[in-house]
Parts: structure tokens; sequence; C-alpha cells
């Protein structure tokens, strides 16, 4: 079974009409077997891709209708991709098929997609630009076409070297926009400030907290059932794609789920949602993120302060206090380093510190030097070498154990509230 997050309109993402169908699941106007479910929350519902207002059958052959729907189902049973990879890959792959049905003046069938040539990859490419699509959203436009032909090809039915050939669009890594301590702190302070009803103050604090404090997605979190509350020393978290991580819970974590749990008037048994909206189901990712709008609005936060950004900011402070890089990436759940390098992007006193702790220069520094090495630590160095710059001897004045310039900085750890 996919198991999938709230969405963003009627609990389903980005609007999309999930439709019932008997014995088969249609994603996108595609069939697939029955046993591809999805549980949202406390609806039972068809895929989310179901059921587009203008759906992929109308453009594809039967051969090639089948193909994509076997491909979809290999990445939603097999591959077990995030909810949301799916999503925006059957969108993509949807408009590349739209396009090379006008492109072609018929349906597409399986030879079409074979006999594409570069040509037509760049014109899809180019016209995505020209209708305002990013260089990141149509990189990923690209990933979503080359995945599909990839799978034909490794599968048997098509092969065509020509998308291969094309070049990814470049595009600027995002640089995660995460919150200071101080702001970071006080959102945890003030979370249950400006809700008036208790239980839903204090369900807010635990939230929010639990983001910070875990680094968990929102979806993570919101996902959680009653059996899996972090009242424990560890909080065992189903990621992207299905993929487990274990990651330890702080003191103030547990302090405020348990102030919340106490609070909440619903019970239910291990089953039960975690975080409850207030009727009683559970909570919505949009209730969320509207009440990190008015609390970034009260505490004149940028528009960069959502949910998220609570887990942008547990990874870099984490990597300001010293933390190791692989480790941030077992906490945050990252398949790729590359991914986490993105919080390496810190202040010059971070890296400063960095040096001195690990630079062997630096670490000579902080070890004394001996009451009768004094006349070799003044050696002076050869006239030759004065006379042509004197690099080395600039380097030991500034890096030796005479005159250590290079000093870690202070930096606090923030306290637990």
């Amino acid at each position: 079974m996919i198991r999938l997050p709230h969405g963003t309109d009627n609990g389903r993402p980005g609007g999309l009409d999930a439709t019932a169908d008997s014995g088969t699941n249609r994603t996108a106007g595609l069939a697939l077997p029955s046993d591809v479910e999805t549980d949202w929350g406390l609806h039972t519902v068809t895929h989310p891709l179901a059921a587009t207002p203008d759906s992929l059958a109308v453009h594809l052959e039967a051969d090639a209708r089948d193909a994509v729907a076997a491909w979809l189902q290999h990445l939603a049973t097999e591959r077990r991709v995030a909810a949301h990879t799916l999503d925006a890959y059957t969108r993509d792959v949807g408009v590349f098929l739209r396009f090379l049905k006008v492109h072609t003046g018929r349906r597409v069938a399986l030879v079409d997609l074979a006999s594409a040539t570069l040509a037509d990859f760049r014109a899809w490419l180019s016209d995505r630009a020209r209708n305002g699509l990013a260089d990141g959203s149509r990189a990923r436009s690209l990933a979503a076409v080359r995945a599909l032909y990839r799978w034909l090809d490794r599968s048997g039915r098509l092969h065509n070297p020509a998308i291969g050939l094309l070049r990814t669009p470049r595009q600027n890594r995002p640089v995660p926009r995460p919150l200071a301590v101080d702001d970071a702190l006080a959102v945890l302070d003030d979370a249950a400030v400006l809700e008036p009803t208790p239980w839903l103050a204090r369900r807010d604090r635990a939230l929010f907290t639990l983001l910070y404090g875990c680094g968990l997605r929102i979806d993570e979190a919101l996902c959680l059932n009653r059996s899996d509350a972090p009242l424990g020393d560890t909080l065992r978290i189903n990621g992207k794609g299905g993929k487990q991580r274990q990651v330890p819970v702080l003191p103030a974590v547990r302090q405020a789920m348990r102030i919340y749990l106490a609070a909440c008037p619903f019970s239910g048994d291990g089953a039960a949602p975690l975080f409850r909206g207030a009727r009683g189901g559970r909570l919505n990712a949009a209730v969320a993120q509207r009440q990190m709008r008015r609390l970034r609005a009260a505490l004149g936060l940028p528009d960069t302060a959502t949910p998220h950004a609570l887990r942008h900011s547990f990874a870099t402070h984490l990597l300001t206090d010293g933390a190791d890089l692989r480790a941030i990436q077992e906490l945050l759940g990252h398949a790729s380093l590359s991914t986490t390098q993105r919080y390496t992007d810190v202040d010059t006193a971070t890296l400063f510190r960095t040096y001195a702790t690990a630079h062997p220069r630096a670490r000579m520094a902080a070890i004394p030097t001996p009451p009768d090495s004094t006349d070799a630590g003044t050696e002076r160095p050869n006239d030759d070498h004065a006379a042509s710059g004197g690099g080395g001897g600039s380097a030991e004045s500034t890096h030796g154990s005479r005159n250590p310039s290079v000093t870690a900085p202070s930096h606090g750890v923030p306290s637990s509230k």
C-alpha cells in the first residue's frame, strides 16, 4: 500500500480529482491493478494522480498507454518513490506526451517514442522554457522522461539513445533558508500564544518542537500515529520512498509531547493519529502552515519561516555547532550526501572554527612550547629563503606556536526550552 500524506486541496495534492473506480485505480487515465491502494488519513481513495481533467489516455495508442501504466506501477510498487515524486513525474511525462502528440500530429505510440530525435527533445524543453518553466523544473521534467525511457529500454520495449545526448538545464542549487537560533526558539516559545484553545495551542507547540528538535518533514510528523509518540529516547521515522531512519528525541520534545497528549480531548488506540485537528481527524499540513504564517507575522519573521524551515534550522544549527555531515545526512534521511551539503554554506566564523580544530598547523598552536625548546622555536630562516619572500616564515608566524592568530569562535548551544 502506498502511504501518502495529507495534501493541500480537500486532502488531495495539487487539487487533483481522485475518483473511485471499481476494480482498478486509474493513474492519469491509465489503469493500474486494484492492489495499488492509497490511504489518505481517514479516507481511502484511488491514487491521487487519477482522473486528471486532460487524461493522458486520449494522447496515447494502446501500446504506449499500457507501457506508461506499467512504468507508473513500477515506480509506485517496486521503486516505492515518494508520493510527491510520483505526482511530479506523472505530470512531467504527461506534458511531454501531449507535446509529442502535437509535434507528430497523431496519437503517440511506442514507435513514436522510439523514433523521437534529439531535435524533438530539445524542442520540447524549449517549449517548456517559453511557457515560463524554471531551470530546476525543466531539469526535473527531463529526469522524469529519462526515467521513462530508461525503464522502457530495460524492459525491452524500445531503445532510443537520443535522450541520453540531451544536456540537463543548468540550475542554481537552492540554498536552505534556516531561522536564526533565537528566532527558532521564539517560534517554539510563542507557538501556543496565538491559539485561544488550550489543547490546540499545546498541539502546535508540540508539533513545531518536534520539527525543530528532530528535523522531521511536516508530512513525516503528521503521518505519525499515537503508538509512534516520541516519548522515549529515539523515534523511528518512515521517510521518503518508505525509507526508515531513527532519530534521537530531546527532553524538550518529550516534555512538549507529554503536555499535548495530556491536554488532547481525543483518545484512541495506537493506530489513531498523533496530531489531531479541531474535529479529531488527522491534522492537515495546511493548518500547520497557517499557524506558522500567523507566528511569523507576530514575530516579524520573513516569509521563508515555514514549518520546513524548522527542519533546515535543525540541520544548519547542528552543522554550525560541529556535527558531522554524514551524521546530519542520516538524521535528515537524505539518500545522497550532496543534498546534505547544501547546509555547508555557513558563516565565516564557523569556517574558522573548523579550520582551527582540523588543520594540523592550527592544532599545533594549542600545544604549549616546551621550556627547553626556546632556541629551536626562535630559529631564523636562512638568508636565501628570507630574500625570496619568506613564504614559509610567514606561515609559521601566523599558524605556529609562537603567534597563533586563529582561534575558535565561541558558539552557544541552543538550550532546550
